[in-house]
């Protein structure tokens, strides 16, 4: 009989890559169609996907849509969306374009844009949160809302901060060092701590926990208005960042900055491995989803189609990824 026992023991030991493989599936489909996806542009298009400036053209706006999907992957976990982002980082970004303007120092423009990101964060937590507000229609309406605060004393008009690329914090955070964007570095460190955030910190054990029931997180001792107001703000960080850098790429801000983000950061979301139900996601395949969505712009263009089928596309893998979220629901229940 033990001898049997002692034969059996090794077969009941747990497996670790198949650990591995297990708790990162969502991840890992995520990296295998993104595979995919880059096998089948370069048979459409090998010349150009071949060679390095493709590649480098991607890397460069790809760290503006790695800030604001990362957060919003912890909005969704808890159970909430926002659509407000968009707004919020184009006005903290042209809070960051009027230090500039007035002669202060970038760094101080980029404090001035996050404390006014995470504010305006704060501010949209407490409406959903506070007031019981459905955060689907209360985050669309703050999006109109800060668009039009924008809009009315701006006129519509732009920002040139052409002297932006003489200063020490374009040179560090904005730059490229030996043809490579330095600004992607800035965006991997957000996402690896996001990562830590997510899977090692109480934070985010709280936050799935809240998405997943409320009423037992809260049995359990957590505070899940004050979680949920948590992720909005966060939610403003990313977006301040997202806007910072987007105005430092480009020399130049805008007052429609963030509204072309919105869909493709839902995309990115969705085809990352996270589901709209909470208490389930993962930071990883919501950054991977952003270089599929990024590379899926640039890809269409490149493999000689219109670029009016980037919106059909973003549009058709958001309905796929819901109906394969749908189809695993119970497994990943």
């Amino acid at each position: 009989m033990a001898s049997i026992v002692e034969q059996k023991l090794p077969a009941e030991q747990p497996n670790g890559l198949r650990q591995f493989v297990g708790g990162n599936r969502a991840s890992l489909g995520t990296l295998a169609v993104f595979v995919v996806m880059m096998v089948i542009f370069f048979a459409f298009a090998p010349r150009i996907f071949s060679q390095w400036p493709i590649y480098n053209s991607v890397l460069q706006t790809l760290p503006v849509a790695l800030f604001l999907v990362v957060p919003l992957v912890f909005i969704v976990t808890v159970g909430e969306i926002d659509l407000s982002f968009p707004a919020t980082m184009g006005f903290s970004a042209w809070i960051f374009a009027l230090v500039v303007q007035a002669g202060f120092d970038p760094f101080l423009g980029m404090i001035a844009a996050v404390i006014v990101g995470m504010a305006l964060g704060l501010g949209v937590g407490i409406v959903v949160v506070y007031a019981g507000l459905s955060s689907l229609v209360a985050t669309l309406g703050m999006n109109f809302l800060l668009r039009g605060l924008i809009m009315i004393p701006t006129e519509g008009k732009s920002i040139s901060l052409s002297s932006l690329g003489d200063t020490l914090a374009y040179n560090l955070f904005s730059s490229s060092v030996g043809g490579f964007p330095i600004q992607v570095v800035w965006a991997v460190i957000f996402v690896l701590v996001a990562i830590f955030l997510y899977n090692r910190h109480r934070f985010g054990v709280r936050v799935r926990a809240v998405g997943d029931n409320p009423d037992s997180a809260a049995q359990m001792g957590i505070d899940t208005k004050r979680i949920r107001v948590a992720t909005f703000v966060f939610m403003g960080l990313g977006s301040a960042l997202a806007g910072v850098f987007s105005t430092m790429i480009n020399f130049t801000w805008w007052p429609s900055a963030g509204d072309a983000y919105l869909l493709p950061t839902l995309a990115a979301v969705f085809v990352g491995g996270t589901p709209t139900w909470g208490g389930v996601g993962t930071v990883a395949g919501g950054a991977i989803g952003a270089v599929i969505v990024s590379f899926i712009q640039t890809g269409i263009v490149a493999g000689g189609l219109s670029g009016f089928y980037v919106q059909f596309f973003n549009g058709l893998i958001i309905i796929l990824s819901l109906l394969g979220h749908r189809w695993n629901q119970i497994r990943y229940r």
